[in-house]
């Protein structure tokens, strides 16, 4: 068997596509551009070039940004002031604050300072609340969750009565991806560093999902023949055929998965685009709610 390889460049495209059409319509009928704002606290270079491809893309899709940068060493009551800021400028339909934010910031304390209605990250605990709970719904959710689930769909994976595993329990993916697919009617397992014999447990997964930032860990005999497995990994590794010097991998070694797996997503061109694609459709959805659509 070789896995049928689930290209997220050109699913994110056609949701990129979707909203610019939107857009279009809604600046052609005089309705002010959706417009995001993000909030850099300090110089990393992978925070900075996140935030840049995210202005792009709003660009791209005729919508506005507004970057806010403040310095490493800012205090906990300047990167709230912003905050507080952002959230009463009637332009601004969406904030997304970077992460990691500089050790002294207190990250929670930022991110539930969000209006609910602007919350487009899908971070705020109001949003990720509603999303654990039967019967709520979320305004908006967390991007690159909300990804692999759409790129599971738009393969054709039946996510309903589907055994599956989420590997990784963070508040980014791990957890929220968790409650999406419980939310789909999935049989979820989460796994983590102290599960034990994981590759057992993963050999029963229908679906995998797998988040945790380790270089190939998941080798191909550890999955069930005909899985759908969706890597949202990125790891560098040198590679001396590269001009870069090294290439991105993910947390699933790609070659053995392939012969063993049902769908398998790359690494890049899989889950990543899908992150943005789906950044910008929260963005349009907040101006759509706070103009009243």
């Amino acid at each position: 068997m070789t896995a049928q390889i689930i290209d997220g460049k050109v699913i994110a495209q056609h949701v990129r596509e979707s909203v610019a059409a939107e857009v279009a319509k809604r600046t052609a009928a005089g309705k002010p551009k959706p417009t995001l704002a993000t909030v850099l606290v300090g110089d990393r270079p992978d925070s900075a070039a996140y935030v840049a491809s995210k202005g792009k893309a709003c660009q791209e899709l005729g919508m506005d940004s507004l970057s806010e940068h403040l310095p490493a060493e800012a205090a906990q009551e300047q990167v709230e002031a912003l905050v507080k800021r952002l959230n009463a400028d009637p332009k601004v339909n969406g904030i997304l604050v970077q992460l990691p934010m500089p050790g002294q910031i207190d990250e929670e304390r930022v991110l539930a300072l969000i209006n609910l209605e602007k919350d487009v990250d899908g971070f705020s605990p109001l949003n990720i609340g509603r999303l654990a709970q039967k019967g709520r719904e979320p305004l908006f959710v967390p991007c690159t969750p909300s990804g692999c689930i759409y790129l599971l769909e738009q393969s054709g994976v039946k996510i309903e009565g589907a055994n599956a595993v989420v590997l990784g329990r963070s508040n980014i993916v791990g957890m929220p991806a968790a409650l999406l697919l419980i939310g789909k009617n999935a049989t979820v397992t989460v796994c983590h560093s102290r599960t034990r014999d994981l590759p057992a447990v993963i050999r029963q997964a229908d679906i995998l999902i797998a988040a945790i930032g380790k270089t190939e860990f998941v080798r191909g005999d550890w999955l069930k023949p005909g899985a759908a497995v969706i890597d949202v990994g990125i790891n560098s590794v040198p590679d001396a055929s590269k001009k870069s010097g090294h290439r991105l991998v993910g947390d699933v070694n790609f070659a053995e998965a392939r012969e063993v797996a049902g769908y398998l997503t790359p690494v890049p061109g899989g889950v990543g685009p899908m992150t943005i694609a789906m950044l910008m459709k929260n963005t349009l959805r907040a101006a759509q709610i706070q103009q009243g659509e």
